[in-house]
């Protein structure tokens, strides 16, 4: 699928995100440093220790094989610096097909100040309301304040808090959970088919 661009209006970088159907060498090397940075620096991925570059190109390519799932890169002038990972519903599960979960979801922090991240977020939102999509989930982990930041910018609702969410550097920590009520580009509002949700 073709890759949205935009420029940064404050630096002139080119801003990129696209949909992966397959990965290159080179991108899927940026996207395994991409993703240890966003390791390190504490967020946006479900590892707490930086992985070996083998463990993260095996994941990516699983990733890729998984119908259900699907890989959005984000790209700063050309090169890979995070990606988001859009999840449909299993098929047994008709009664929650109308929503997708966002996983996944980082910017490495030698990217970050350039609208990136909400370039990332508006282009999986608008992807997941095409599939016909109207409510977008996520969670996060109480101790990455920026995302919860963003998220909660975007109009992410906050509709609960699980205390014991994840183990990090020995400590448990609480996880954030949020929905998002995503408008089709024709037809019912979604709060009308919801109920007023």
């Amino acid at each position: 699928m073709a890759a949205v661009n935009s420029t940064s209006r404050a630096t002139g970088q080119r801003l990129a995100v696209e949909i992966a159907t397959t990965i290159v060498e080179h991108d899927l090397q940026d996207l395994c440093e991409a993703t240890n940075a966003a390791i390190i620096e504490g967020g946006g991925f479900g590892w707490v220790q930086q992985q070996d570059r083998a463990v993260l190109a095996r994941h990516f390519r699983g990733v890729l094989l998984v119908p259900d799932r699907l890989l959005f890169l984000a790209r700063l002038d050309g090169v890979v610096v995070g990606s988001a990972q859009l999840v449909r519903p299993p098929r047994n599960n008709e009664a929650q097909a109308f929503a997708a979960q966002l996983t996944a979801v980082y910017i490495a922090p030698y990217a970050r100040g350039f609208g990136l991240a909400r370039l990332l977020l508006a282009r999986v939102e608008e992807h997941a309301a095409g599939m016909g999509f109207r409510v977008l989930n996520l969670d996060v982990r109480e101790t990455q304040e920026s995302a919860i930041a963003l998220f909660e910018a975007l109009g992410y609702v906050r509709w609960g808090t699980h205390p014991a969410y994840a183990r990090v550097d020995g400590r448990t920590v609480a996880g954030h959970h949020y929905y998002k009520l995503l408008e089709p580009g024709r037809g019912r509002s979604t709060g009308s088919l919801m109920g007023g949700a």
